[in-house]
C-alpha cells in the first residue's frame, strides 16, 4: 500500500511544488522590478490567483487522504472515553466526501459557462475554464479519496496515522 500510495501522491505533490516555486520566483521578480525599476509584472495578480489555485487543489487530495486537515478537537475527550474515535473519523470522512460532490458538480457548471462565454484572464488571455476544470477534477478526486479514507477507517485500516495519535510526517 505504501509504494502505491507514494506513486499516486508524487504527481499532485510535484505539480503543487512546481506551482509554488513559480509563484515564489514570480513574486521575487515582481518585488525587484517594482522596487528597483518601477516596472511591476502586470500579470502578477492573475498569475498569483492561478498558481494559488493549482497549489491548493493539487495538494487537496493528498492532504485529505492523510487526514492532515486542520481540525478543532473540542469533543475529542468525549469520543476517547467512549472509544468512538474511529467511527467518528470514518463517518466524518464519508460525509465530507459525499458533500464535496455538490460543489465539484457546481464548479463543472461554472467552468462550462466560462467556456461558452469565452471568458479569459485580463492580461494573459488564458481561458478561465481550464482552471475551473482543474479545480473540479481535483474536487472530484478529493471526494473519492475522502470516501475511500472513511471506508478504510471504518474497516479498521487507518490510511496513515493511528486514530487518536499525531500523524506521521516522515
Amino acid at each position: 500500500m505504501t509504494r502505491t500510495k507514494n506513486a499516486l501522491f508524487r504527481l499532485p505533490v510535484a505539480l503543487a511544488s512546481v506551482a509554488l516555486f513559480a509563484l515564489m520566483c514570480m513574486t521575487f521578480a515582481d518585488v525587484i522590478l517594482r522596487s528597483a525599476f518601477n516596472a511591476p509584472i502586470e500579470a502578477a495578480t492573475e498569475l498569483t490567483r492561478l498558481l494559488m489555485a493549482v497549489v491548493v487543489f493539487a495538494a487537496l487530495p493528498v492532504i485529505s487522504f492523510q487526514g492532515q486537515h486542520i481540525s478543532v478537537d473540542l469533543l475529542d475527550p468525549i469520543f476517547a472515553r467512549l472509544r468512538l474515535e474511529r467511527i467518528r473519523d470514518g463517518l466524518i470522512s464519508l460525509a465530507c466526501g459525499a458533500m464535496l460532490y455538490f460543489p465539484a458538480r457546481r464548479i463543472v457548471d461554472l467552468a462550462e459557462r466560462a467556456k461558452s462565454y469565452g471568458d479569459q484572464t485580463e492580461y494573459l488571455n488564458i481561458p478561465t475554464f481550464y482552471i475551473g476544470w482543474f479545480i473540479a477534477i481535483s474536487s472530484f478526486i478529493t471526494a473519492a479519496v475522502l470516501i475511500l479514507r472513511g471506508v478504510m477507517i471504518l474497516l479498521g485500516k487507518t490510511p496513515d496515522a493511528h486514530i487518536g495519535q499525531e500523524p506521521n510526517y516522515d
